[in-house]
């Protein structure tokens, strides 16, 4: 769903800001405290939620156990080069 709404820019200070309509708060799922990062695409402004470092991994890694997907595969795919067996030192 797409909702549309005017506000205006007001001063704060030495800088400017926008009220953000509760309405669009609730549709972004943003809470009152939240930080959000704000970018430019495209001549737009982009507000979207700052994610925590590693958030989400716990219950990822819930999952990959449970479907059995617990190995690294970087070493499954592993073809050493000549430096690799030739050049490199313990």
């Amino acid at each position: 769903m797409t909702t549309a709404v005017r506000t205006s820019i007001i001063r704060i200070g030495n800088s400017r800001g926008i009220r953000i309509p509760k309405l669009l708060l609730e549709q972004m799922r943003f809470v009152e405290s939240e930080e959000v990062e704000l970018l430019v695409e495209k001549n737009q402004l982009v507000m979207r939620p700052v994610r925590k470092a590693r958030e989400g991994w716990d219950a990822e890694f819930k999952e990959m156990a449970e479907c059995g997907d617990e190995e690294l595969s970087a070493w499954d795919t592993y073809i050493p080069t000549k430096w690799d067996e030739e050049e490199w030192e313990w």
